[in-house]
């Protein structure tokens, strides 16, 4: 099974950048993208059926801001959109899918703001989010969280550390929730399989950074430890464009 995460920077003007046509010869079982930044009726449906897929959308309420989206061949047996939280859920921020195996959660986490604003928000999210994913791990399900984070883990998670300590996406607060999150019972599925590599998911548009390649790895698939010991590797695919972020996958032996 093939899962792929995609912060698409607004999936009209993506579209228009042709992203469905390596979404269809990527043929993951199911894409989960962020910041659609569009509400239901303002996506053209016509790529996502040409490229084989369905689609389940959760935007936020504020026109041209956030949301997510899940592309899938199959159906889960359960969908949710949402935590029934409406602090969080204005944002449209979650969709949940249920499979036999495990829980999977689309994410896009929220970004600090500006000079730090929204960093409270931020960390409230990430803490409601692990008393979310508690509750369903006592129950004995597996869970898989993958989006964009806005998070830098580690110094090896981004190109210049030491300059951007003070900078939401690399705050030691923010970094500590992933700590969190790896202390009760998550794995780091890239790093798990690549512990030294240097390998982003994101770069700002300005000073050519993408192509001197100084980026973040702010896309992950966190994962519970049985879905761990079943995840043959994680692709960052660094060479994709269409977005200031590139896809991730992972590869699943179910």
């Amino acid at each position: 099974m093939k899962i792929t995460t995609w912060n698409v920077n607004g999936i009209r003007a993506a579209t228009k950048k042709g992203i469905f046509d390596w979404i269809k010869e990527n043929n993951a079982d199911v894409v989960c993208l962020q910041e659609i930044k569009a509400k239901v009726d303002q996506i053209d449906k016509d790529p996502i059926q040409a490229a084989g897929y369905n689609c389940l959308c959760n935007p936020a309420e504020r026109p041209g801001y956030s949301g997510v989206a899940n592309l899938f061949l199959k159906n889960p047996i359960d969908k949710k959109l949402g935590f029934d939280n409406p602090k969080f859920d204005i944002e449209g921020r979650f969709i949940q899918f249920s499979y036999a195996e495990f829980e999977l959660f689309n994410i896009y986490f929220p970004n600090g703001g500006q000079e730090n604003k929204r960093v409270p928000y931020k960390l409230e999210f990430y803490e409601y989010l692990l008393s979310y994913c508690q509750t369903i791990m006592k129950s004995g399900k597996e869970i898989i969280i993958t989006g964009d984070f806005n998070t830098a883990h580690n110094e090896i998670d981004l190109k210049n550390p030491k300059s951007n300590k003070k900078n939401t996406g690399f705050l030691p607060e923010e970094r500590e929730w992933i700590d969190r999150f790896l202390a009760n019972g998550f794995i780091d599925a890239f790093r798990n399989i690549y512990p030294e590599e240097e390998k982003y998911t994101w770069w700002t548009y300005r000073f050519g950074a993408r192509e001197r390649n100084i980026g973040w790895r702010l896309d992950y698939f966190l994962v519970t430890e049985k879905i761990g010991k079943i995840s043959k590797d994680v692709i960052i695919h660094t060479d994709i464009l269409g977005s200031d972020h590139c896809p991730v996958s992972i590869i699943l032996d179910i």
